[in-house]
Formats: structure tokens, C-alpha cells, sequence
């Protein structure tokens, strides 16, 4: 549109409703300007339809807000209702997948939404009166803002890129691909001999890369041949990042597999294998070069995902971010912390132990022990579902609470190692999706399924209790993880085995911690992987897969070296969130320091009060969440005090 034509137009609309109003109708007007497309109409149109729509009254704007605040609950809820019912083979363990599954899986019943809103000008009637502020802007302006100002602004956010349907509707194929190769990728690890050529694991456990092969070597310190086990573990982590993995023994029970010495065997006689032929790193690439394609329709401020993920999404710029990762990585408390690791193991540390587990109260349980007590609990998705009002109770909710929280949340069989998908309208449930076996759920199960209820939790809360449906959720998903770590670390309380280790404060410090320099620095590495990408566009798999093993490696010998005493370890690569979410891991990384944060903040109050209080607030910018929540804004130099205090009382 015409500099000239824009400038009339505002003009012309100052002066018909008053300077007053002119900042408003300048953002709004120039906004639409930028996403005015030559069908949409000649300037004269524009400028017609900019003088016929704009609503200068507060009253009839607070009246419109709210019947499209009502048509986008109906639309956003019944999307996910769709899209639940058409992944649900996908995503449940509910037998064989069949090609005609995965295309229905794939489909988005919402990809043309934008196109349609564009092409009938709902989406420019919302832009030219609720328009797109900045992350710099709602920085500035948030200190005067209203609640019902920070609602207007959250349904500018709804418009403020033009997308092709057919690029959305892409990545969605593409996305849906890449989350079915990773909720397929099981190593049976009854079948994975030792060096020795042992089998050190019982017949029949099946593990899900990377989440139950991690799960599994952390609850094998002080184990019976835990060590050996653990080894064994990493040893199948390195063939997967590597690619060096066979093919036939992925998600494969009927052959036996020696990682050390490269050989495969179906009963008892070996036979020839070819490894998998970097399809990990294909559909890392595939959703790369699919989010690309988005970048040519997004203004300068976006035009990468990263800027999209960071500043858009996640509202902290991906550089604050990197700078608050190296600066916990590389903190001096990182080389206490893992001396301390090591004499408490007696032994040197190796690459695995970033996952030490032995500050956690359950460290002194047998696996057996937990597992057994979570399958008598849990033998199915609707034991758990019954639960819910107990574990509620006994976090600490008000009876008053817990019925109505309990009733929005249902249990589901996941075919991988299990999620929480949020409702999108109040006459819909939350969904726990989580992994159970024939005999119920062990305790690896049970761990993530309260992690996941967790999420639901939120979910519920910042649906239903939030006073504008344009401000529910939460500012991003590192304040869902933060809630999800809060109830995982009550876990053995809620199976009725109370912590009493007068320690527990610092050892909970010490292993936040732990998992924090850990997960940063697989977040450092999946940031860097992606600006690689953008560096180099025309890169194929087997180039990409060489490229992240030598970040991984990178990252390892500046910030973990030092500490565990061995260089060139890929370990950090191997995390699926990669594959099949892009640039989600950074969510983790801030989700424990504001897990702690939090923590802190609830000890010796009501625990169920702060945290609906808490999350009722809604999606606010993260750090004005942060200062109404707890009082200040995100930081980890709480967590590095408490280190500090925990150093000199924990042996």
C-alpha cells in the first residue's frame, strides 16, 4: 500500500475522531497497510474499509471484543477437538498405524483459517481496532496497561502475520511425521547385549529414545550392575545419535544386538545389518526447511523461526536467553556441584552422570519398589482418573477445588512416553496422555504422568479462571514446565512415600541445579543448530548429522569437560525434542529456574491458593508474570545461592 495512501488515511481518521485516538488508529491503519495483499483491493478500498470499520467508541469496541473474544472459543476449542480425534490413533496405544492414519493425523482442519479471515476481512477488521504490539512495546506500555488492555492486545496477536495456508498445512505434514518417528523409537532393551555379551535388562522392557533410555539409567545408580547397565544405555544413546544405530534393531524384539561390537543376531545366528540411514536428522531438516518457507511472508522483526520462537512465542529474545544459559553453565557452582557428584558415586564421573539422580529422594528405592507400588496404584488409564481428587487433596487444594479441577482432566493410553493436550474451550476436558503396559504403569509412567498432570492442572486453571479468554494460558511453556517439575517432585508423597531427609531443601537446590546445567546445555546446542541451518539452507541429513555431533561436542568440552574430566562426548544430541520440536528445549531450560523461583515462593503458604492465584494470572509478558507471581523477575541467582548454602551442609 502507498506510503501516501497510509498517510491520508490516518489523516483523515484523526481528524474525523480526534487526536486522542491517533495512536491507536496509526497502528492500527499501518498494520493492516503491511498485510493488504493486491487482491484484497485497490487504495481506494483500503481506504474505504479502513473508514467504515474502525470503532471509536470504548463501549462498542469492549462489545465487539468480546463476541469475537466467544467466536474464537468456539473456533479454537472445536479445531482441537478435530485435531484430537483425527491423531488420536497416532497418539494413543490403540494398535497399528496405517498410512491412511498418518494422512488424516497430518491433516490441520485449521490451516485455511487465516486465509478465510483475510479473504472475508475479519482478520483486518481485528488488526485495524486490536492491533500487534512488539515484545519492546509491551515492555514499555505494560506498567499503564489494563487487564483489559493486555486482553486487546493479546487478540492483535492473532493477526499479526499473513501465512499461507498451504505452507501451514506443510509443516503440519511434516511436524506430524517427525513426532511419529519419535513416539515409534523403541530399543528393546532385553534384547541389547553388554560388552560381555550379556543381557543385563529383563526380557520384554521396551524403551522410548531419548525419555525411558534416560529415565531408565537414572534409576540404576546404586543399582545391581547399574554402572554396567548405565554404560550400556549411553553406548545405544551414541549409536543413535550417530545413526550408526541397525535399522532392524529399532522397535524390534525379535533380534539380539551387541552396540560394542556392531553385530546383530536372530536367534542366536548373526546376520548382516545396515545402520538407519540418518532419518533422525531428516525430519529435523524437513521441519527446518518447512518453518523456512514461512520466513519470505513475515515481517523484518520475524522474518526467521528463531525471532518467531524466541520474541514472538516465547517473549524473551533468543540472545537473553543464550547469555542466562552460558552464564549458569559456566558458573563456578557447576565444578562444586560435580565434585560433590563425584565422591558421593566414588568413582569419576562419566558423560551420563549430567542425569546423576542420587539428590532425589527416591534415589535410596529400588526401581522394583516404586514400580510396584504405581502398577497396584495405577493398572489403568481410569485408576489414575479415579485418583486425581486424592493427589489433588493431598498437594494441597481446597475440596472445594478439587472436584471441579479433577472433573476437566481425562486419562488416555499414549503411545509414547506421554503428553498433556490443553482443552481450548470450557466445555472440553484437558487430556493426560500416558504411558501403561499390561500389568499397569511402572514408575518411570507414573513420574512423567504426574509431570504431565501438572500441565493439566495449569491448563485448567488458566482456562477457567482467567477473566479474558485472550489472556488464558500462561506467557509461555517454560511456565506450564515449571508447574509440571512442581508436581513431579512431590511424586513419591502422592504414591505415599514421605521424604523425611532433613536435608531435602538443599538436596531439591543441589538437584535443580544439576538438571538445569544439563538441560542448558542441550538448549544451547539446539539453538546453535538452528542458526547453522539459516547459515547453510542447501545442507543435506548427513551434513546436518555431522554438524550437530560436532556442536554437541563443542558445547561439551567448553562447559562439561572441565567438570567431568572427559572431551569429544556427543551425549547432549540426544534429546527427541529436537526432531520433533523445534526450539521447544529452551522452555525446559527457564521452566526449572522458574519452577524454583516459585518453590521458594510457596514455602509456609497455602499451596493450592498461590498456585491458582499464580496462574490465574494469565498471559502476561514473562517477567511482569514473574514480579505479580513471586514478587521479581526471572533470574537464577536465587537457585545459585541456595547452592551455595546447600554445598556446605550436604555430604
Amino acid at each position: 500500500m502507498p506510503e501516501s495512501t497510509v498517510t491520508k488515511v490516518i489523516q483523515g481518521m484523526v481528524g474525523k475522531y480526534g487526536e486522542k485516538l491517533q495512536p491507536r488508529i496509526d497502528q492500527g491503519v499501518r498494520q493492516v497497510a503491511r498485510l493488504w495483499r493486491e487482491e484484497d483491493g485497490c487504495p481506494a478500498t483500503f481506504e474505504a474499509f479502513c473508514l467504515q470499520h474502525f470503532i471509536a467508541g470504548d463501549k462498542e469496541r469492549e462489545t465487539v471484543f468480546f463476541k469475537i473474544s466467544r467466536y474464537f472459543e468456539v473456533l479454537n476449542g472445536h479445531f482441537n477437538e478435530i485435531t484430537l480425534g483425527l491423531q488420536e490413533v497416532l497418539q494413543l496405544d490403540s494398535g497399528d498405524i496405517l498410512p491412511i492414519d498418518q494422512m488424516f493425523g497430518s491433516y490441520s482442519a485449521s490451516a485455511h483459517l487465516n486465509d478465510d479471515f483475510y479473504a472475508n476481512k475479519i482478520a483486518f477488521i481485528i488488526t485495524l481496532n486490536f492491533p500487534f504490539y512488539s515484545l519492546e512495546e509491551k515492555r514499555q506500555l505494560a506498567p499503564a496497561w489494563t487487564r483489559q488492555d493486555w486482553a486487546y492486545a493479546r487478540l492483535g496477536d492473532q493477526f499479526n502475520l499473513r501465512l499461507p495456508a498451504l505452507l501451514l498445512q506443510k509443516y503440519a505434514e511434516v511436524n506430524t511425521r517427525a513426532d511419529m518417528y519419535i513416539s515409534d523409537y523403541n530399543i528393546f532393551m532385553g534384547q541389547v547385549l553388554s560388552e560381555k555379551g550379556q543381557k543385563l535388562f529383563p526380557a520384554g522392557m521396551k524403551l522410548l529414545t531419548h525419555w525411558n533410555l534416560r529415565d531408565e539409567l537414572k534409576v540404576n545408580y546404586g543399582a545391581a550392575n547399574g554402572l554396567e547397565k548405565q554404560r550400556l544405555i549411553y553406548k545405544v544413546m551414541q549409536q543413535i545419535i550417530s545413526q550408526d544405530i541397525p535399522q532392524v534393531a529399532i522397535n524390534n524384539g525379535a533380534v539380539e544386538w551387541n552396540p560394542f561390537l556392531g553385530k546383530v543376531f536372530d536367534q542366536g545366528k548373526e546376520i548382516d545389518w545396515k545402520s538407519e540411514p540418518n532419518t533422525r536428522y531428516q525430519n529435523l531438516l524437513d521441519n527446518f526447511l518447512a518453518l523456512k518457507e514461512i520466513d519470505a511472508f513475515c515481517p523484518e522483526e520475524m522474518n526467521t523461526y528463531i525471532k518467531r520462537k524466541f520474541d514472538a512465542e516465547m517473549e524473551i529474545s533468543q540472545p537473553e536467553v543464550e547469555a542466562l544459559f552460558m552464564r549458569l553453565v559456566s558458573s563456578p557452582q557447576v565444578k562444586k556441584v560435580g565434585r560433590l557428584i563425584q565422591k558421593r558415586l566414588k568413582r569419576n564421573l562419566e558423560p551420563f552422570d549430567i542425569w546423576y539422580d542420587g539428590f532425589k529422594a527416591r534415589s535410596g528405592i529400588a526401581e522394583e519398589k516404586l514400580s510396584a507400588a504405581s502398577r497396584q496404584k495405577y493398572p489403568t488409564p481410569q485408576a489414575m482418573k479415579a485418583d486425581f481428587p486424592n493427589i489433588l487433596g493431598k498437594l494441597g487444594f481446597a475440596p472445594e477445588k478439587i472436584d471441579f479441577i479433577a472433573g476437566q482432566i481425562v486419562v488416555d493410553p499414549a503411545r509414547g512416553s506421554g503428553h498433556a493436550w490443553p482443552s481450548d474451550m470450557k466445555t472440553a476436558p484437558s487430556h493426560l496422555r500416558t504411558r501403561l503396559f499390561a500389568d499397569g504403569m511402572d514408575y518411570k509412567g507414573y513420574n512423567i504422568a504426574i509431570h504431565e498432570f501438572g500441565h493439566n492442572v495449569e491448563q485448567t486453571i488458566s482456562l477457567h479462571k482467567v477473566d479474558y479468554y485472550m489472556m488464558r494460558s500462561v506467557p509461555n511453556t517454560s511456565f506450564t514446565e515449571a508447574l509440571a517439575f512442581i508436581f513431579q517432585r512431590r511424586d513419591l508423597d502422592l504414591l505415599g512415600m514421605k521424604e523425611t531427609n532433613p536435608d531435602k531443601e538443599h538436596l531439591e537446590a543441589l538437584d535443580t541445579f544439576w538438571s538445569v546445567y544439563e538441560i542448558m546445555g542441550v538448549s544451547l546446542l539446539d539453538m546453535r543448530v538452528w542458526k547453522w541451518l539459516y547459515e547453510n539452507p542447501g545442507a543435506d541429513a548427513a551434513q546436518l548429522k555431522g554438524t550437530v555431533i560436532r556442536i554437541a561436542k563443542e558445547i561439551w568440552n567448553k562447559y562439561y569437560a572441565p567438570v567431568f574430566g572427559v572431551k569429544d562426548q556427543p551425549i547432549l544430541a540426544i534429546y527427541s525434542h529436537m526432531i520433533s520440536y523445534p526450539l521447544y528445549l529452551s522452555a525446559y531450560s527457564y521452566g526449572h529456574v522458574i519452577d524454583f523461583q516459585i518453590e521458594q515462593h510457596l514455602k509456609g503458604k497455602d499451596f493450592g491458593t498461590e498456585v491458582e492465584r499464580m496462574f490465574s494470572t494469565g498471559r502476561l509478558i514473562p517477567q511482569l508474570w514473574m514480579k505479580q507471581a513471586v514478587g521479581h523477575e526471572i533470574s537464577i541467582d536465587p537457585l545459585l545461592m541456595a547452592v551455595d548454602k546447600a554445598l556446605k551442609h550436604v555430604k
